[in-house]
């Protein structure tokens, strides 16, 4: 896993920011088909961040459908392939938040979303921009399926996007380090990618 620091300097001041942190659940921390084996690696980093600005966090949690016919589309033969991680197969605590992030709720918020994206949530977008956000600091993972979903569509939404690249996790250094160039290279306007160290040194 290496660190990228690229791209333009965003500012991190007012009430413009949002930290939003996605899919850290027991669901990716424990032994399961869909398990992040360094998730735990990166905790302390989205610990400290969420911690700080609790006020301003808002966690996403993945949200399976009861059974793969409940799914939408090309999401059906996707839970088809892994059917014991549809909610009714799951023990249903897989879902919560990894510890220590699920005491920090509240003042952090939690929501759930049915697919990849942050903005698969219906109206979270325009939750968002009503509350004048417009720059989001994003971790969790993984960094090349959930991450990589949001920070797309935050970018085509408008949002500038801030990645400190040790709080993100991925099943791949190899894939995690491909997106960070990614954005790097060809989203250096929108996206930051950065460590917790200097984000926290920014954010105030």
């Amino acid at each position: 896993m290496g660190t990228r620091l690229k791209g333009t300097a965003f500012p991190l001041e007012g009430d413009a920011v949002l930290h939003l942190c996605i899919d850290m659940q027991r669901l990716f921390a424990a032994e399961t088909a869909w398990q992040v084996p360094w998730l735990p690696r990166v905790l302390p980093a989205v610990v400290e961040i969420a911690s700080r600005h609790a006020a301003r966090t808002i966690f996403t949690r993945f949200a399976p459908p009861a059974r793969p016919e409940a799914a939408q589309g090309a999401w059906q033969a996707y839970y088809e392939r892994w059917p014991q991680m549809t909610r009714g197969e799951l023990d249903s605590d897989l879902l919560d938040l990894v510890e220590p992030l699920a005491r920090l709720v509240p003042p952090a918020r939690q929501i759930e979303k049915p697919a990849n994206s942050a903005f698969s949530r219906h109206g979270f977008a325009t939750a968002l921009k009503r509350r004048g956000i417009t720059t989001l600091v994003v971790t969790g993972g993984e960094t090349d399926v959930c991450v990589l979903a949001t920070v797309m569509q935050a970018i085509d939404l408008g949002f500038r996007v801030v990645l400190p690249t040790d709080a993100l996790c991925s099943t791949s250094d190899g894939a995690h380090d491909t997106v960070v160039d990614l954005f790097g290279a060809r989203f250096s306007s929108q996206v930051e990618a950065t460590t917790t160290e200097d984000l926290l040194r920014r954010w105030q």
